[in-house]
């Protein structure tokens, strides 16, 4: 069966973004951008929220005509124009690029998705990464930690959220960036409590 991932980059102080969807703070190079591409181009499908899919799809599907990108852009707007992507959305109407929207996160649908053929899921975006811990969907957690101080903006983990979980660390890796993955598995193979 395949994994749901949660795959997000956070500054030290627990932000996903700064105020006004910043991003600049964000300590990717090409060492960073290709373990990205090395990991995403494996999976069966890109799941995330509207906002993060708008942003991505402002960006990505042309990104590899910019004469300037480098080639892990390159790489990564082929990875991201033919990569699957589910968009969970009670308002969007339209999507390209292999795009299925879906109106609500159903767990049955979910553990349905997860048992068809294929990578593993790949989920991102605050909202739709709390609605997926809330309801015990995620098996696993990538987590990037910038070493940064932002100070304000959207939480990776909303103050307040009802998720509690016991994690187990099974891979760290620090980038010339100075960023670190942390890669956790639920204790005991069991999925969070909700």
């Amino acid at each position: 069966m395949r994994k749901i991932v949660l795959s997000m980059s956070v500054s030290l102080d627990g932000y996903i973004e700064g105020p006004g969807r910043d991003i600049s703070w964000h300590r990717v190079n090409d060492e960073l951008h290709q373990h990205f591409n090395d990991f995403l181009k494996n999976m069966g499908a890109f799941l995330s929220g509207r906002v993060t899919h708008q942003l991505m799809a402002d960006f990505w599907p042309t990104a590899d005509r910019d004469p300037d990108a480098s080639a892990t852009v390159v790489e990564f707007a082929g990875i991201w124009r033919n990569m699957p992507k589910v968009v969970f959305s009670r308002t969007l109407e339209h999507a390209d690029w292999h795009t299925t929207i879906v109106r609500e996160v159903v767990p049955a649908d979910i553990r349905a998705l997860k048992a068809q053929d294929g990578g593993d899921l790949v989920v991102s975006g605050a909202q739709l990464v709390g609605e997926f811990l809330r309801l015990g969907l995620v098996d696993e957690m990538r987590v990037y930690v910038h070493p940064v101080l932002i100070g304000r903006g959207t939480r990776l983990f909303p103050v307040g959220d009802d998720i509690r979980a016991s994690l187990r660390l099974v891979e760290s890796r620090a980038f010339s960036s100075g960023v670190v993955l942390l890669r956790y598995t639920f204790d005991d193979g069991d999925d969070q409590q909700p």
